[in-house]
């Protein structure tokens, strides 16, 4: 007989409280909430044999490397804003220490080498590959009503190219991005008519148009790697219509029943959300199965209404203001105006449930260190947000078998 989604939470959950939790207490002492949650993602998440996978044939092997990602974790759960505050917490929490794998505390690493270890861990993308690992064990047998999206600012201490000299060079990476485009281009055109017509016309698709209407006939990757991601300034309106702007990066992220973070994306903060759409609904489909997709009004393009149904999903979209025709009032009426569409009752009934991602957003700033970001480069800064996503992803998990 096949379990169910919350049946399988609360065997896990039994698991933890009558048999690890009980070893844990016996060997590092009293445990609480917090260091239950991290011993939940260490249970769940495969550290050992990502880490194993990553070890070199030859060369003397890396140290410690489980149990400084193991502190890293604990950093985001326990909400530490610096890798110094982590390693003070390490010096006078017994507990702690041992549980990460540090015996003693001369057996430390020095600050130096938690820098080294998280910079490996960031260009190997460690905790992305951790988040999907347990995404697969955790939701592949659930059937998911609705995908939330949306995105969130992540303010950064860092410089964007602002002086003349930076601007200049920033042009000329520019030209040569163009010039190399334009050779691509070519050698599309000077290559060999025996391929099939379809296959040159989806190729030929792939490279002309705007970003969204390319990445319909792109594969992944090749969406990713056309999404900006250095640290820029962003901006967007609050809720009493005012801009408000920020330098850094933005976070996307798809979300789903219970407040679990499926897929994330990190791009620029001047990415507008409607560019990354196609890339998270892509990769969300990989990962689980889901009917309903649901967006704000800066998604409603045709173009991700369409690529969401050929998915075979169904788009709720929040109607932009711009499906309506707006007349001023000094010209002639010569055509009716037509009012913004609006989202049927049962739509709307659905739409409701978008608040989800809004309080996953809120939940990683507040209490897995989203908001204390110390680190500077996209792929650093994409590893300490996907920790805390990570700890998020298991938290909630734990808390859908607790709820009736």
């Amino acid at each position: 007989m096949q379990l169910t989604s919350r049946q399988v939470v609360t065997q896990f959950a039994h698991m933890l409280q009558e048999e690890l939790f009980p070893l844990l207490q016996s060997s590092v002492g009293p445990l609480n909430g917090q260091m239950q949650l991290l011993a939940s993602v260490i249970s769940l998440a495969p550290l050992g044999r990502m880490l194993y996978a990553r070890r070199a044939s030859t060369g003397r092997p890396s140290k410690d490397r489980a149990a400084l990602a193991t502190a890293f974790l604990a950093k985001a759960v326990l909400n530490l804003p610096t890798t110094r505050g982590l390693i003070s917490r390490l010096r006078v929490d017994e507990a702690l220490r041992r549980f990460c794998g540090w015996s003693s505390l001369q057996a430390l690493p020095h600050e130096s080498k938690f820098s080294r270890a998280f910079a490996e861990f960031a260009d190997t993308e460690l905790p992305q590959q951790l988040h999907e690992a347990v995404i697969a064990t955790t939701q592949n047998q659930r059937l998911i009503g609705h995908i939330a999206r949306d995105s969130t600012a992540i303010p950064a201490r860092e410089r964007f190219p602002e002086t003349t000299q930076q601007k200049k060079q920033q042009k000329k990476k520019k030209k040569k991005q163009k010039k190399q485009q334009k050779a691509k281009q070519r050698a599309t055109k000077q290559c060999k008519r025996t391929r099939s017509k379809g296959s040159f016309g989806k190729a030929k698709a792939a490279q002309s148009g705007t970003r969204i209407q390319r990445q319909r006939h792109q594969k992944l990757a090749g969406m990713l790697s056309e999404l900006p991601r250095q640290c820029d300034i962003g901006a967007k309106k609050n809720s009493h219509g005012n801009l408000q702007y920020w330098r850094g990066y933005k976070l996307h992220l798809d979300v789903a029943d219970g407040q679990v973070p499926i897929s994330a994306v990190l791009t620029s903060a001047s990415v507008h959300d409607s560019q990354v759409a196609i890339p998270l609904m892509t990769l969300t489909s990989q990962r689980v199965v889901h009917l309903y997709e649901l967006m704000d009004s800066a998604y409603d393009a045709d173009a991700i209404h369409a690529h969401s149904r050929q998915l075979n999903h169904v788009p709720i979209i929040a109607p932009h203001g711009r499906r309506g025709t707006t007349r001023p009032s000094q010209l002639p009426k010569v055509f009716p105006d037509r009012p913004t569409p609006q989202l049927s009752p049962a739509q709307q009934n659905r739409y409701k449930e978008r608040t989800m991602s809004e309080r996953v957003n809120a939940r990683l700033k507040d209490e897995f260190g989203a908001s204390h970001l110390r680190v500077r480069g996209a792929a650093k800064v994409m590893a300490h947000l996907m920790f805390g996503v990570l700890a998020l992803t298991v938290d909630q998990w734990m808390r859908m078998g607790k709820t009736d």
